[in-house]
């Protein structure tokens, strides 16, 4: 995690003389040396400081105020150079959007140990308070500057997928020791100049060079799924998933926690701003979700740009297999009136399947493959049953188990959920 600072000052001499000073491993120094440069830079590298000389073509103050204005979201230190050492002038330029003022000439080492408290506690204001890892708005101006600056780098996304079921059936503080095993396994990947931080909750940001990033990515995976089991019961481990039991969840199967990543490189993506880049970062650790377990998936050069961009459909598709002849146009009936689209067949790629056990639960191997088919990755499997033998279902790779008679309302609530989910 290094620190950029940006020095805005027409003396040429004396801005290289505090470049010098206070340039290190872990900090960056930029010169503008007009304003023109200076605006430039501001909008290409969002510096964490900015130091300016009264030395620049406008009055101190009033441009404090404009670089204010401009750098609203990115909120720098701001840091006044003044020969002046007039108390007006000080309490001026506090007054329009500075956080210090430093008279000139300077003792350079009060100086360096003013600007390094001021790195010092932006840096721990960036920090997220559970993990001590660079904040969403740090990681995202961190990437801005080595797409603008670097030339081979390569970037991960990573997501916990399952996490706030573990949370709902752990506890949180169950899943901060998750997250806290899952941050130490990733610095352990890492070297001095790579980066991580924190997008969300459950997303964290690699940013590392090109030859190294799905290096990083196949570690991850690997090492994840083999540590992770410790953090379940021996019941659930013994099981192979998560049951949440009770009325209001009828049952549920939930997976593990895994890791999806997404990986892409410099060299082969053709985002030029970070928001394009955290799309098709996105796009690609949706890719690598698989129904359970860890992967990750990485973008490669694309042969044609004959159909290269696809829009992906919103799947509303739902698949009943229900002995009752009436059941199943009720349920028909109700889904249709809801705007799904009743599959004539399985093979249709449905959403949702929803599956009726039948007498002496006769469906059960047909639940088995289609959960062990990679063409249902993504499709959700609802199973209803007048047997009432919860972990039986489960252990086929249902996503739900829901025991007759049920009501209808109840089924809705939950291919609501569902649908959202297998097309997340």
């Amino acid at each position: 995690m290094f620190s950029y600072i940006l020095i805005i000052d027409k003396r040429k001499e004396l801005s290289v003389k505090y470049k010098k000073s206070l340039e290190s491993k872990e900090v960056v120094v930029s010169i503008a040396g007009n304003l023109k440069k200076a605006y430039k830079d501001l909008q290409v590298s969002e510096p964490d400081m900015i130091l300016i000389s009264d030395s620049i073509d406008e009055d101190l103050s009033d441009f404090c105020q404009k670089i204010r204005v401009l750098t609203f979201n990115t909120r720098p230190v701001i840091i006044g150079l003044s020969k002046s050492a007039e108390i007006s002038d000080k309490v001026k330029i506090l007054e329009s959007g500075a956080d210090d003022f430093i008279s000139e000439p300077v003792n350079i080492e009060e100086f360096k140990t003013r600007i390094k408290a001021h790195l010092r506690r932006d840096r721990e204001n960036s920090l997220d308070s559970k993990t001590l890892l660079p904040a969403k708005n740090y990681s995202l101006r961190y990437l801005k500057r080595v797409m603008s600056n670097e030339k081979y780098w390569g970037c991960l996304l990573i997501g916990l997928e399952n996490f706030k079921n573990y949370t709902d059936v752990y506890t949180e503080l169950a899943g901060d020791k998750l997250i806290q095993a899952f941050i130490a396994i990733t610095n352990s990947t890492l070297e001095e100049n790579d980066f991580l931080g924190q997008i969300s909750e459950t997303e964290f940001l690699i940013v590392t060079t090109k030859n190294k990033a799905e290096k990083i990515a196949s570690f991850l995976t690997f090492a994840f799924d083999t540590v992770v089991t410790k953090f379940y019961s021996g019941e659930d481990v013994a099981r192979g998933y998560m049951l949440i039991q009770g009325d209001e969840y009828a049952g549920r199967r939930i997976e593990f926690v895994s890791i999806s990543a997404g990986v892409t490189f410099s060299d082969v993506t053709t985002a030029k701003t970070v928001k394009e880049l955290m799309n098709t970062l996105k796009e690609l650790k949706n890719v690598a979700k698989l129904p359970y377990g860890s992967n990750y998936f990485a973008e490669r050069p694309k042969i044609s740009a004959v159909d290269a961009v696809s829009q992906k459909e919103y799947n509303r598709k739902i698949y009943i297999k229900e002995d009752d002849s009436a059941m199943e146009l009720l349920l028909t009936t109700t889904l249709e009136l809801q705007g799904y689209d009743v599959a004539d067949s399985v093979e249709n790629n449905p959403a949702i399947i929803i599956i009726d056990t039948g007498e002496e639960m006769k469906w059960l191997e047909l639940c088995k493959k289609i959960k062990t088919n990679s063409n249902y990755k993504n499709t959700k499997l609802i199973v209803t049953s007048n047997y009432h033998n919860k972990t039986t279902i489960l252990d086929t790779g249902a996503d739900l188990y829901l025991p007759k008679p049920y009501e209808i309302s109840t089924l809705i609530k939950w291919v609501e959920f569902f649908i959202k989910e297998a097309n997340s």
